[in-house]
């Protein structure tokens, strides 16, 4: 059984990704960071994933991008962007854009990746519905693919490491129909930035506002509890 690491989020893409992963037969080694985020709901929602999906193992990685800030992620002081509705332009980088947050997660994974001997790395990126991060691209993803092929061992002694991004050109309504076709539950994900005291979902954030619109255009039920709805 082939090894794969998979970036787990907590989110909607990375525990679709975890479940393709998982339907080709990969055995998962999961990956969550504990990065300086505004809150940790989103680490409680990959730890549900990775038991719900019966990971091999799950490695939580307790990072600082605080230190640094840059985003309305990594601190409290500039509040998240609410109520934006649909976006304009897909060339607009928002507040929430956490800098080199997935060259820094995908670096984690790929040190694990080869000490494990695994030649795989999930991550579930998508260029479609997504909020705007230049790291979510087909060509940084191709970029970092070379990369990692020429910076490790296991890339010049010819074991090739290959990122893959099963969701990258789905809609979000595809990703959770191809989800929930596989038997995922997505009432124990998570997507808001800035979730209540409880864990709720803000209902107001871009995050949400995808996800929302998500379900709604799959024709599925969407189980997240919202503090405010915009149906």
């Amino acid at each position: 059984m082939k090894k794969a690491v998979v970036l787990l989020s907590g989110g909607i893409d990375s525990a679709t990704a975890a479940v393709i992963a998982r339907k080709d037969g990969f055995e998962l080694y999961a990956m969550s960071f504990l990065y300086g985020q505004r809150h940790a709901v989103e680490i409680n929602a990959a730890k549900h994933i990775a038991s719900f999906l019966a990971v091999k193992d799950h490695t939580i990685v307790t990072i600082n991008l605080s230190t640094f800030g840059g985003s309305a992620l990594t601190t409290l002081v500039e509040e998240v962007p609410k109520n934006r509705g649909p976006r304009d332009s897909q060339d607009e980088i928002p507040r929430t854009y956490v800098p080199a947050r997935n060259t820094i997660f995908l670096s984690y994974a790929l040190g694990y990746a080869e000490v494990l001997g695994a030649q795989d790395i999930f991550i579930g990126v998508n260029a479609v519905d997504y909020s705007g991060y230049p790291d979510c691209r087909p060509e940084y993803i191709a970029a970092y693919e070379t990369m990692a092929n020429l910076a490790t061992r296991a890339g010049v002694q010819g074991s090739r490491i290959v990122i893959r991004t099963p969701l990258i050109a789905l809609t979000k309504a595809e990703i959770i129909t191809l989800g929930s076709n596989l038997g995922l539950d997505y009432a124990i994900t998570h997507s808001c930035y800035d979730p209540d005291s409880a864990g709720g979902a803000c209902g107001l954030c871009d995050s949400c506002f995808i996800r929302r619109e998500g379900f709604k255009s799959a024709g599925l039920p969407d189980a997240t509890r919202y503090a405010n709805r915009q149906d």
